[in-house]
């Protein structure tokens, strides 16, 4: 097995957390990553204390935690008493300063888990006494910055050394396999958090017809974007968008922003109805440039078995080069 810190601080037996993705993430899910021995993190998103309460009887006793879009939650902070009155392991805050909320989530006994996009962003979490960075590039589907994993992660990693040597750092964004795993553990990081790949998994909530496109595409028909958030009506700090499937609702407004958001109220009910019909064409398909590394919907137990035995082989491949055999 790979053990690291993150395998030790969070008790679990794989260096693999799986994203609290809006809509996605829900309490089966969570508890599947749980079980198959990383930690399944339910995605609390724009906050539904119904749907969290369901998320929360679904993943049953499984140690888990939950995951919110910070400053959406803090618009409604009840929502965060919610979930910690259901002791989840940890909490994840993204998108948002976090320091508002950290002596909360310490006081409920939770580990502090703040996904970060910027140097800016990590300034803030250690500020707030984060045990657990989450270093996001852009590669991430759904909603993100401009970094790329592959520099941002060692760029942290290095200044965790030389700053705050006991907090943690997780690599996201265009991680899928065994290959990116061990990838990440030699950028510095103690483990990963995959979102695009337990979105395309049997437990997920997306639904199947996006789930089906996602599997015929490529990381080059993805594309960053705001035309999904203008159709649903979140207001995004500026610096986010969100990484999508490149469709014909995308290639349509994207590069009409003012007109869309001008008839984005008469056009949302249109809107709804493409999510719920899983409709791939005329709704957000919310995977990432991983989407080219996927080729099956498979359970979520499978995925981390063959991502830590990919892992495993690539590093022991790796240490016999080293050794000259």
């Amino acid at each position: 097995m790979l053990n690291t810190r993150l395998t030790d601080r969070l008790g679990i037996r794989h260096p693999i957390l799986s994203a609290p993705m809006a809509f996605a993430s829900g309490g089966e899910l969570a508890a599947a990553v749980t079980h198959a021995g990383g930690l399944g993190l339910i995605g609390g998103g724009y906050g539904d204390a119904s749907w969290l309460t369901r998320a929360f009887a679904a993943a049953g006793n499984a140690r888990i935690g939950c995951g919110f879009i910070t400053w959406s939650m803090a618009q409604n902070p009840s929502l965060l008493d919610q979930s910690l009155a259901h002791a989840p392991v940890a909490l994840m805050l993204s998108f948002g300063d976090p320091r508002p909320h950290a002596a909360q989530v310490r006081a409920a006994g939770a580990l502090l888990i703040c996904q970060v996009q910027t140097l800016a962003h990590v300034e803030d979490a250690l500020e707030a006494g984060v045990d657990i960075i989450v270093a996001q590039g852009s590669e991430a589907g759904g909603h993100g910055a401009r970094r790329a994993t592959m520099t941002l992660v060692p760029e942290i990693a290095t200044l965790l050394q030389r700053r705050s040597p006991d907090t943690l750092l997780v690599a996201a964004g265009g991680i899928a396999d065994g290959r990116g795993l061990a990838a990440a553990l030699a950028l510095g990081a103690d483990g990963v958090l995959m979102g695009s790949r337990f979105w395309a998994c049997r437990e997920s909530l997306a639904h199947p017809g996006h789930q089906a496109v996602a599997l015929k595409s490529d990381g080059d028909q993805t594309v960053r974007q705001s035309a999904t958030d203008i159709a649903r009506g979140y207001d995004w700090p500026p610096g986010f968008t969100a990484r999508v499937i490149n469709n014909r609702f995308v290639q349509e407004w994207e590069h009409r922003p003012g007109e869309h958001r001008a008839r984005a109220g008469e056009l949302r009910a249109a809107y709804q109805t493409a999510v719920a019909a899983g409709d791939p064409d005329h709704a957000g398909v919310w995977v990432g440039e991983a989407t080219g590394l996927i080729e099956d919907i498979e359970s979520a137990a499978a995925i981390i078995e063959r991502t830590v035995a990919e892992a495993e082989a690539i590093i022991t491949r790796l240490g016999t080069l080293r050794d000259g055999r």
